[in-house]
């Protein structure tokens, strides 16, 4: 797996397809390559889909006994697309990647070409709330030992034992604690972009993904009915259909954006 250097990480990323630079961000506890599973394939086809590990995830070191913050990851996201050489590209993240890509792209808007994000608003709760229960480490291995021992087979190995139970209440606290984009943060975004989320999603009330994507520039909505969360897995069709028409629609905008910066040569 190869890494780039960028502050002051080795992130490991792995890289499939060829086409204009797409990066997509997981979500907590997960990888790119599981998150995006059901959508790799066509993304593939059409992009070069770049899939950085998150610090604390994967082959990307980190302990979260060091503490843990969205905006590192935007730093994070940074230093990875730059490390790249590229100036602009599409940008695609679910929940915890979600978060980490509104931020960027609030703070650098004119390197995107789209933005896509998936099980994520810019409101505390109930995200704050739902997301302290979910990964309270004790809760997780007396009623989802399954998911726990998933966690100590992917994540322990490299970042060390126990990782994973010093990792989500990281993730947790700092949901409580960070700092939130306001209206005119996400009004600074101008890339077409995506919002989507399931109608029963615990996290993300259909509400707070209609107001994000009123707020953005140029904003879509999807909202996945009977549909939890999981909306990338539970309903691949209707994602994958809905990405793929967005990305045929916003593809003349896309391309300008590209082109207001030739040096991008990947």
């Amino acid at each position: 797996m190869p890494y780039i250097r960028a502050n002051g990480l080795d992130i490991a990323y792995e890289a499939v397809g060829a086409g204009p630079p797409l990066i997509a961000l997981h979500g907590a506890t997960s990888s790119g390559r599981e998150t995006f599973a059901a959508q790799l394939p066509s993304l593939a086809g059409a992009f070069r889909v770049f899939l950085p590990d998150a610090r604390g995830h994967g082959a990307t070191r980190w302990d979260a006994a060091d503490g843990y913050r969205a905006a590192w990851l935007v730093d994070d996201l940074a230093g990875f697309v730059d490390g790249l050489g590229l100036t602009t590209f599409h940008l695609l993240g679910y929940s915890m990647g979600g978060l980490t890509a509104l931020g960027f792209a609030t703070l650098a808007p004119e390197r995107l070409r789209t933005l896509v994000v998936a099980g994520i608003s810019t409101a505390r709760e109930p995200r704050a709330s739902v997301t302290r229960r979910l990964m309270d480490p004790a809760r997780i291995a007396r009623a989802e030992p399954a998911w726990a021992a998933d966690m100590a087979r992917t994540i322990d190995p490299v970042q060390g034992p126990n990782a994973w139970r010093r990792l989500l209440p990281a993730i947790a606290g700092d949901v409580s604690i960070q700092p939130l984009l306001s209206p005119a943060d996400v009004r600074r975004i101008t890339a077409p972009t995506l919002v989507a989320c399931g109608d029963r999603d615990p996290l993300v009330p259909v509400d707070q993904a209609a107001a994000l994507a009123r707020q953005v520039r140029d904003g879509r909505l999807l909202i996945v009915p009977d549909c939890g969360h999981q909306v990338l897995s539970t309903h691949p069709d209707v994602v994958d259909a809905a990405l793929g028409g967005f990305y045929r629609s916003s593809e003349p905008v896309a391309q300008r954006r590209a082109e207001a910066y030739p040096e991008v040569s990947r």
